[in-house]
């Protein structure tokens, strides 16, 4: 499911950090929490677990709002903001998870400044997926906010790959997959068959494709700065199921700190 909020700041003049992401996400897991404690804990402390690895199954926009940049902070003049919202639940939880953001307050703040936003409207964004009758449709997507794609080095650390790096594929494919494994079973998931079905091409040259250094955590111990890509689209193909995941879900890494949220922007079958 995907929800579209306007949020409206409070004050005439705010200020938002420029890596905004991590306490964005502290902001949609405290309003979680205080509609369902159960959930917003699983998410937060567990996720679905793989091999140790956990996934929240959710995800969410960069904010599209007017602003300019002063050094790390981001100058808004009290327009509305608009931010995409999507869950990996069941649709008997449409509704409940709609309904908590209800006139809502967001407070997203560091160290340094502190915002906040009135939830003034919330829609329930249409399922791309309702008409769609083949079991392997193919599409187009592109990018919500920054897509972050990693390959494990020597050293235990992701090399971020760019959409148009030899080995973009394989390894966003992997992930989706790990994925996938978390909410069917791992044991029941037949890997190779699903990679050998999934069809991904970049559509934008790769001079084109933007990349941007995000910082988690900042100002804390657990600072860490990743690099995610923007500005692209790319046409796949793959099952039904697995293209539900992946709008729901996000793709890539980082999904649950509003990195790899997609939209559909063609479907082609």
């Amino acid at each position: 499911m995907r929800l579209q909020l306007t949020l409206t700041p409070c004050a005439g003049h705010s200020l938002l950090p420029v890596n905004y992401q991590y306490p964005l996400s502290a902001a949609i897991y405290r309003i979680i929490q205080q509609a369902d404690e159960k959930y917003s804990t699983f998410l937060h402390d567990q996720g679905y677990k793989l091999n140790g690895k956990s996934f929240k199954l959710f995800c969410f926009s960069d904010l599209r709002v007017p602003f300019r940049i002063q050094g790390d902070r981001l100058h808004i003049n009290g327009s509305p903001a608009s931010l995409t919202i999507s869950f990996h639940v069941d649709e008997a939880a449409t509704n409940f998870i709609r309904g908590i953001f209800i006139n809502q307050q967001f407070e997203i703040a560091d160290k340094i400044s502190r915002t906040q936003f009135s939830v003034t409207h919330v829609q329930l964004l249409p399922n791309s997926f309702a008409s769609i009758h083949h079991t392997e449709p193919e599409m187009v997507l592109q990018p919500l906010s920054p897509l972050v794609v990693g390959r494990k080095n020597n050293k235990g650390n992701y090399d971020f790959l760019s959409p148009a790096d030899p080995d973009f594929n394989e390894w966003f494919i992997h992930n989706w997959i790990e994925k996938y494994k978390t909410i069917n079973g791992s044991a029941t998931v037949d890997v190779e068959t699903i990679r050998n079905r999934i069809s991904i091409q970049l559509l934008t040259p790769g001079a084109e494709i933007k990349s941007r250094l995000i910082t988690i955590k900042a100002f804390t111990t657990e600072q860490t700065q990743i690099r995610g890509f923007t500005k692209f689209r790319m046409k796949v193909k793959a099952s039904k199921l697995l293209l539900e995941l992946a709008m729901n879900a996000g793709l890539g890494l980082y999904n649950a700190q509003g990195l790899g949220c997609m939209e559909v922007s063609e479907i082609i079958s």
